[in-house]
């Protein structure tokens, strides 16, 4: 009888378990499919409201002007441009820092560490931080201003720093009785081993830079927009969006169906990438989290 009991009652925890966890997707995922299925509405009828399960009037108007409008292509562009660079040489950076302060024979490594954590609580602020990146770094309007100041995160570093400590020493010594120095060390023996870490590393600088939209608009202007900034600017004013659609042929718009064409444009392409890479992330970040 106990074990039957316990069956029971084990059954029931599963089952109430499944029925919560059902209940929270449906809570997570239903916006943003409500999203995609009213971009996929005809934008005026989309106005009327009530569209719950699929759209009431199929229609691509909505993705059709976005992909039309020269603004958002190049957005995308630079976009693209910025997320694909700005991610391989951040974690290039960032990991030839945490491999170097992984060796406690490095002169200096504690101070260095040191400068590096304290910029986790303490920053000059916008003013500062404008003034050397626009005046005395020159690269305002320059599309190195989305790479060079997020070079170096230090969260990100500290992961790496912790995965480098527990990989085993004798790979290191055995290249450096073949003669290998450390750079070689680091790029042929190091980098390989470590895709975990680096993926989650990588997965983190990604999603950062396809989704900045800050910095874009202090630096990039109209010369380097981005498409969160371009999404910035749609939900902020809806002046533009009728004289866009009368531009490239369309009818009556709606303003809030261009939105979430919008931000399913900008939403998709990072949400895609996560069952890529999340054998690695999920390795990376609980072989990065614990101390080595």
């Amino acid at each position: 009888m106990m074990t039957s009991s316990r069956s029971w009652s084990g059954r029931t925890f599963d089952a109430l378990n499944v029925l919560l966890m059902l209940a929270l997707c449906i809570v997570t995922l239903y916006p943003f499919y409500n999203i995609v299925i009213t971009s996929f509405n005809d934008p005026t009828d989309a106005a009327r409201g009530g569209i719950t399960l699929w759209p009431r009037v199929f229609s691509v108007d909505n993705y059709r002007i976005v992909f039309r409008d020269e603004n958002m292509l190049h957005a995308f562009l630079v976009t693209i441009a910025r997320t694909v660079a700005g991610t391989a040489a951040a974690v290039l950076f960032t990991g030839a820092f945490a491999y170097g302060i992984s060796k406690s024979e490095l002169i200096g490594r504690r101070f260095f560490l040191m400068m590096a954590i304290v910029t986790m609580y303490f920053s000059g602020g916008i003013i500062p931080y404008y003034l050397v990146v626009a005046k005395y770094l020159h690269l305002k309007g320059h599309f190195l201003v989305y790479i060079v100041p997020n070079l170096f995160n230090v969260f990100n570093a500290i992961i790496m720093l912790t995965f480098f400590r527990a990989l085993p020493k004798e790979i290191e010594e055995s290249a450096k009785i073949d003669g290998a120095n450390d750079l070689r060390i680091f790029f042929q023996l190091v980098l390989p081993v470590s895709k975990p870490v680096l993926a989650t590393i990588a997965l983190y600088n990604a999603v950062f830079h396809w989704n900045s939209w800050y910095d874009a608009m202090l630096f990039g202007g109209d010369k380097l927009p981005t498409l969160q900034q371009i999404l910035m600017q749609i939900i902020s004013s809806n002046s533009n969006v009728s004289q866009l659609a009368s531009q490239l042929g369309f009818g009556a718009v709606s303003a809030a169906s261009l939105k979430l064409a919008t931000m399913v444009i900008t939403t998709l392409p990072i949400v895609f990438t996560y069952p890529f890479v999340q054998k690695y992330f999920v390795q990376g970040v609980m072989i990065g989290s614990v101390k080595g």
